[in-house]
């Protein structure tokens, strides 16, 4: 079973990339997103599952590695950057800037990200990108509702 859940909590061995584990699992988030940028049901789906297939692997996933928030795990990043384009009109500058954002916020770990990623086990792991996910779509839908951008 442990394979399923590395399978799972590094997306498909995109985790195992020797450089930038994050940054291409959240753009393996955005190459599922174009393939279901126009459906909001499937949009919903895909971040309930992957947050419910992250929870439940992450955590895992890391005492199989024996390392806190090992590298590899990118579950985390695949699911707080589909948070962060959900119900996002699907324009190149909304999708560009989500992924910067995102990125922004999950490295810097403005508060209380950072307060979250010190949590135990899977819920440490995916609670911190989740709030990146969060700051960066809100910021955008800002953006998107109060101005023509």
């Amino acid at each position: 079973m442990s394979f399923l859940y590395r399978l799972i909590a590094t997306v498909f061995f995109v985790g195992y990339i020797p450089f930038a584990p994050g940054t291409f699992g959240s753009l393996a988030a955005l190459f599922l997103y174009y393939f279901i940028k126009d459906s909001p049901y499937a949009m919903g789906a895909a971040v309930a599952l992957s947050l419910l297939s992250g929870f439940l692997s992450a955590g895992r996933a890391e005492k199989f590695f024996k390392k806190k928030d090992p590298r590899s795990i990118v579950i985390d990043e695949f699911s707080g950057m589909l948070i962060a384009v959900l119900f996002l009109p699907p324009r190149p500058a909304y999708i560009l800037t989500a992924f910067f954002l995102f990125r922004f916020f999950d490295v810097v770990k403005t508060w209380p990200i950072a307060g979250l990623e010190r949590l135990k086990g899977g819920k440490g792991i995916m609670l911190d990108d989740i709030m990146a996910g969060i700051y960066a779509n809100l910021i955008l839908q800002a953006i998107n509702n109060f101005t023509l951008w």
